[in-house]
Formats: structure tokens, sequence, C-alpha cells
């Protein structure tokens, strides 16, 4: 989290906007779920970045219609991160390398069929 906005991401207003989002997007990836793959969500992102410069602008900021509930996955390619290369494990609890073909992981629903644990 940038220093700018510590003090912004600990406020009421963002805790209640966050939660709205949240709640709006039934816990789900927006991105994923407009391709039809329903994966929980991990993160709001504002689809307008904020910046030192706007972020006392809370049409930026707090505005529903900038921010959004999306996976992991999905905000790393929006902020072009480094794919996590954390080991995981299966639904038998076996341990899984790291992944190198960036295919996500986790609870998928893909078309309505339950897939998380199936290889």
């Amino acid at each position: 989290m940038k220093e700018y906005a510590k003090s912004f991401y600990k406020s009421k207003a963002w805790k209640r906007a966050r939660k709205q989002v949240i709640t709006r997007a039934n816990g789900l990836c927006e991105r994923c779920r407009a391709n039809g793959i329903y994966k929980p969500g991990y993160i709001v992102h504002h689809k307008k970045y904020i910046t030192p410069e706007n972020i006392g602008n809370n049409k930026i900021t707090l505005d529903l219609n900038n921010l959004e509930y999306v996976c992991e996955d999905c905000h790393n390619k929006e902020h072009k991160a480094k794919h996590n290369t954390r080991y995981s494990f299966d639904a038998q609890g076996h341990l899984l390398p790291p992944q190198t073909d960036h295919t996500p992981r986790g609870p998928v629903l893909d078309g309505g069929k339950r897939t998380e644990g199936v290889t």
C-alpha cells in the first residue's frame, strides 16, 4: 500500500464502499463473471487509479462506478504484476508446485459446473 493512501484505506467511508462493492458482486470476481467464470473475488480495485493528486476526490476514490471486485489473477493482469509463484494445495491436501502456465487456481465455477479438486 502506498504511503499517501494508508489513511484513506483505513477510513470508514472506504470500508463502507468496499463492503458495498463486494456485496454487489456477490463475492465473485466481476471480470471473470463477465466471461462466464465464477471465481471468488480478492480485492476491490479502482478502475481509475488513485494517485496523490486525486486521493481526496470522492468521485474517484469512493464512486461505486469506479470500483470493481476482482480476483488476484485479474488484479495482477491489470497491474502487470508478477504472477503468484507460491506453492498451493489440491483438494486432497497434496502440495502442488508453483504454476508456470498462469492458469488460475482455486475454487472456480465454469459454466455452472464446479471444477475445484478436478484433476
